[in-house]
This record gives C-alpha cells, sequence and structure tokens, in this order.
C-alpha cells in the first residue's frame, strides 16, 4: 500500500510539474475578475428573496466597481475580449438583480 501512495504521488508531482506552467497570469487575472463580481451576488440574492434585509456596505460595493471599471478598462485599451465579455456580463448580471430588488 506504501508503494503505491509513493508511486502516486511521484506521478502526481510529474503531472503537476508540467502541467503548471499553463497556467497562466491571464488566467488567475480572468479568475479574479469572476471572483469579485461573485462577492456580492449572495448578499443581492439573499435580499431579492426576502432571506435578508441587509445590504451591502456601500463603499464595499463602490470599490469594487471602481476596480471592475478600470479593470474594463484595461481590457479594452489591450483588447482582451474575454475580459471584456466578462466583466460586461457581470455588470450586467448585478445591475439586473439591483433592478430586481429596487422594483420589486
Amino acid at each position: 500500500m506504501i508503494i503505491k501512495l509513493e508511486t502516486f504521488l511521484n506521478s502526481l508531482r510529474t503531472w503537476l510539474e508540467q502541467h503548471s506552467p499553463k497556467v497562466s497570469a491571464e488566467t488567475l487575472g480572468w479568475l479574479a475578475v469572476v471572483v469579485i463580481h461573485c462577492a456580492t451576488i449572495p448578499t443581492l440574492l439573499a435580499l431579492l428573496t426576502g432571506l435578508s434585509d441587509t445590504v451591502p456596505n456601500l463603499d464595499i460595493v463602490l470599490f469594487m466597481w471602481a476596480g471592475l471599471g478600470l479593470l474594463f478598462a484595461r481590457a479594452v485599451v489591450l483588447k482582451d475580449m474575454l475580459n471584456i465579455v466578462t466583466i460586461g456580463t457581470g455588470f450586467i448580471a448585478q445591475a439586473v438583480i439591483m433592478a430586481m430588488i429596487l422594483f420589486k
């Protein structure tokens, strides 16, 4: 059993050494944009469904949107279509959720 575990760990280490350089800074940047967009979604959905009556702090939302706006401007300058579409879709989704909350 120990020999199989060592073999597994060695093959895992080899696989990681071969495939981890493929994860680029661009991929990590895209994932960061997705995570930033998802930061307020649970709170907004809880507010929309009536599970909560507390709204996200305005300063946090404004700083997030300002940062995403700057990342969007960067993507436009670099003509990075993946980030343009991702950030644009996130803005639209959050705006729709906020409109549904406001005009409920």
